[in-house]
């Protein structure tokens, strides 16, 4: 009787741990199902960015640079290139060139560039006429941007058909709005315009010259009038500053280099400003910060061109034999850790 017992509670203890084993077991694969199941959704891929192909571009109506109100309807039955403008920009300043050359091409091919830009008519029409760009230019001065271009940067741009539907996905960035462009006119089938590159050689600099580059030289004017060249600080460490006269992030930088330049100005570090706009502009942002160092004024973003950067405030830092140092620091906090860095070597 009393092995019976014994049998019977051995039976109910084995009976009891293996519904624990099965029951932990079952917890276990519900578990891998639901990973399985998030890894399976994360590894979908993300959905495009912007209106779809096919879909119709939003309706709307702006003002060109004579004040005449312009709607996109207008351009029913010929293709669109649409492109996000800002003639302050330096990516947009960039490309402008190329759009004015496919201008004729696009004719022929029933294509109109329309450019829906930021600023006032004056700066939009002083950029038209620096590179030849004759397409209409509709201001968004007083006007949210159309749906599809909100949160976006410049430029960007849509590829419109007959209809006024979306012919190819969005194009963000100097890169992918020069490659749009080049594809509508008839990419590489089609014969290259004097001047033009092939799209291998389209890509553009936008990070920055790296380490190890020689930096490229120039000859500039200051504020006063005095021509500066970077051959002068050969035998010195260089900090170079690309500034704007207009970027609040600049003049929040100014002040600490200016006080840096005065304090540390025996530490072997010279610091040279290469600026956009005005001489009066810039005079007044020296003066108003302090700023004893020399600051040169460039050509629109000629200069930023070549050094492969278009934001501000970035930096570079040049070695005595012109050669950069460290890799671009972008934004006042890598600058000033960068000044520093340049006064103790």
């Amino acid at each position: 009787m009393l092995v019976e017992v014994l049998l019977i509670l051995i039976l109910i203890s084995l009976s009891f741990g293996f519904y624990h084993i099965v029951k932990q077991q079952g917890r276990i694969i519900l578990r891998l199902d639901r990973l399985e199941q998030q890894l399976a959704v994360s590894a979908q891929p993300a959905a495009p960015a912007g209106l779809a192909t096919g879909e119709l571009f939003p309706s709307f109506r702006l003002p060109d640079l004579e004040g005449r109100e312009v709607a996109l309807e207008e351009f029913r039955g010929r293709r669109v290139l649409l492109v996000h403008w800002r003639p302050q920009c330096g990516f947009c300043d960039l490309i402008a060139p190329d759009l004015a050359r496919l201008e004729s091409v696009f004719q022929k091919r029933n294509l109109q560039t329309l450019l829906l830009a930021y600023g006032d008519a004056e700066s939009n029409r002083k950029l038209a006429a620096e590179h030849g760009l004759r397409c209409p230019i509709l201001l968004l001065k007083d006007a949210e941007p159309p749906e599809p271009f909100q949160r976006l940067g410049t430029p960007a741009a849509y590829l419109l058909d007959e209809q006024g539907r979306v012919s190819k996905p969005l194009a963000e960035g100097s890169d992918e709005v020069s490659l749009l462009a080049q594809e509508a006119a008839g990419g590489d089938k089609r014969r290259r315009l004097p001047g033009e590159r092939p799209l291998s050689q389209s890509r553009i600099e936008r990070n920055g010259l790296k380490a190890g580059t020689p930096a490229p030289l120039f000859r500039l004017p200051d504020i006063d009038g005095r021509t500066v060249a970077l051959q002068e600080y050969r035998g010195r460490r260089v900090l170079l500053v690309f500034s704007d006269p207009h970027c609040g992030p600049c003049d929040e930088l100014a002040p600490h280099l200016a006080r840096l330049h005065q304090e540390h100005s025996k530490n072997g570090l010279a610091m040279v400003m290469i600026s956009r706009g005005d001489g009066e502009a810039n005079r007044q942002k020296a003066e108003q910060h302090g700023i004893q160092f020399p600051v040169l004024l460039q050509e629109r973003w000629k200069l930023s061109k070549e050094y492969g950067t278009f934001a501000t405030p970035v930096a570079f830092l040049l070695r005595e034999d012109g050669v950069i140092a460290k890799n671009v620091a972008i934004g006042p906090d890598a600058i000033l850790a960068l000044a520093r860095e340049g006064m103790n070597p």
